[in-house]
């Protein structure tokens, strides 16, 4: 059974903390096989915990723009959350592009704070979960970017074009496909909100409902 969260160490945004309860409500509408596929993440979590190891989670699709990064922020929070120890969280992509401004606003809707901290093409984001953590550096780069680890971590694709694009991530001892539609498809419509919003929510959904089986 998914367990709670055992402590409060963190001072979750009151926002946050409201969509997460909703968002611990979801587990079981998760599809079975898909459950079985998160549950790989889970194992790797898992192993890391037991042997009292870092776990460092890097989370790929083609643009790091989009899916990858709600994986990586979804992923800090869930830990934070679950308090799960050593867990650092990373995104990137085949190639490199911006963190779309649309998936920026559905994050801000969902109760992250987030500072645009640079312009240009690419700025760099502060995102915060909580009060009392460290903020993350949000930003578009590729998968084998200096600021990622470079062995050690478990690479997550989140998208099939890059999960066909890097059969084999370099440096990573598992590697878990876990496809998202893309919301991409939606910008300029008149569901491009509702789109992004959906998949932000399953994206966080699915991570939580990994952190939540993590035993310690």
């Amino acid at each position: 059974m998914p367990r709670e969260s055992t402590t409060s160490k963190r001072s979750l945004n009151p926002e946050l903390a409201s969509y997460i309860n909703s968002v611990k409500n979801d587990f079981s509408h998760i599809p079975q096989d898909r459950k079985e596929e998160l549950d790989k993440i889970t194992g790797y979590i898992q192993k890391q915990v037991d042997a009292g190891q870092p776990v460092q989670l890097t989370y790929i699709c083609t643009h790091n723009s989009r899916r990858s990064h709600f994986g990586q922020i979804w992923a800090a929070a869930a830990a934070a959350y679950y308090d799960v120890p050593k867990v650092k969280t990373f995104s990137g992509g085949t190639e490199t592009s911006a963190f779309n401004e649309r998936a920026v606003a559905a994050c801000e809707r969902a109760g992250f704070d987030i500072t645009k901290t640079s312009e240009g093409k690419n700025p760099v984001y502060n995102v915060s979960y909580a009060s009392d953590t460290e903020p993350l550096k949000a930003f578009s780069k590729k998968y084998d970017d200096s600021s990622n680890p470079q062995n050690n971590f478990c690479a997550i694709m989140t998208c099939s074009q890059a999960d066909k694009a890097c059969p084999a991530v370099k440096g990573a001892t598992a590697r878990v496909a876990v496809p998202y539609d893309d919301p991409k498809q939606f910008d300029g419509t008149s569901q491009e909100t509702a789109k992004y919003d959906e998949r932000c929510k399953q994206i966080a959904t699915e991570t939580f409902y990994v952190f939540s089986k993590v035993k310690f």
